[in-house]
């Protein structure tokens, strides 16, 4: 029952109280954002949500559009700066994920949303992950976050789908806030955007569409 009804209300309520509550930091941040970086404010980017529908995942900007002499982008972690580095080491530039949560892109607990890139390097299993919409923060992101393999990543995010209750997703959000709190378990800089999940796959152990 609540898997099915009482999940989506969940979250828009809590969608909701975030923006009431927390709004004032919106506005705060957006400011700093546009005086540090520039615009635009949010960062854009498409990713698959529940049964592979491709929608645009909204997070605060955290790095600059520095290019090279040719015109070409540097490096994520040149561009990345300390700026950039504090919204992530806080979780902040994730905040407008709200709205995406509203729109009911996205879910408060759930297996967090990748790049479009990765989708034809899952197996059958790990494409399982789509059968729920994506999270603000989930299983993996409680038990290691950037610190796992994806192997491990995707486990958690499995074990997830199996076991959708209220109360494990109250459980989710209370220890993801005492994480984010401890800055536990998350990396930012070069250590974080060198890790990326196609590199760790070939045609020959994924399944291609």
């Amino acid at each position: 029952m609540y898997r099915k009804f009482g999940k989506r209300l969940f979250d828009i309520v809590c969608a909701l109280a975030a923006l009431l509550v927390f709004g004032w930091l919106y506005i705060i941040v957006a400011i700093l954002v546009r005086i540090k970086l520039g615009s635009p404010v949010l960062f854009q980017q498409e990713r698959p949500g529940k049964d592979e529908k491709i929608f645009k995942l909204y997070k605060f900007r955290t790095m600059t559009d520095a290019r090279d002499e040719e015109g070409n982008l540097l490096p994520d972690e040149v561009r990345l700066t300390r700026f950039g580095r504090l919204l992530r080491k806080t979780s902040l530039d994730e905040l407008p994920e709200a709205f995406n949560i509203l729109k009911g892109d996205m879910s408060v607990v759930g297996p967090r949303p990748l790049l479009v890139e990765y989708l034809p390097y899952y197996t059958e299993e790990e494409r399982h992950r789509h059968d729920v919409r994506p999270g603000l923060t989930g299983l993996a992101q409680i038990n290691g976050r950037n610190a796992i393999t994806w192997e491990e990543k995707f486990a958690w995010d499995l074990n997830y789908i199996k076991r959708i209750t209220f109360w494990g997703d109250v459980k989710i959000i209370f220890q993801t806030v005492i994480k984010t709190v401890m800055r536990k378990d998350i990396l930012v800089g070069k250590e974080f955007v060198v890790e990326k999940f196609i590199p760790h796959r070939t045609k020959n152990d994924s399944i291609m569409r």
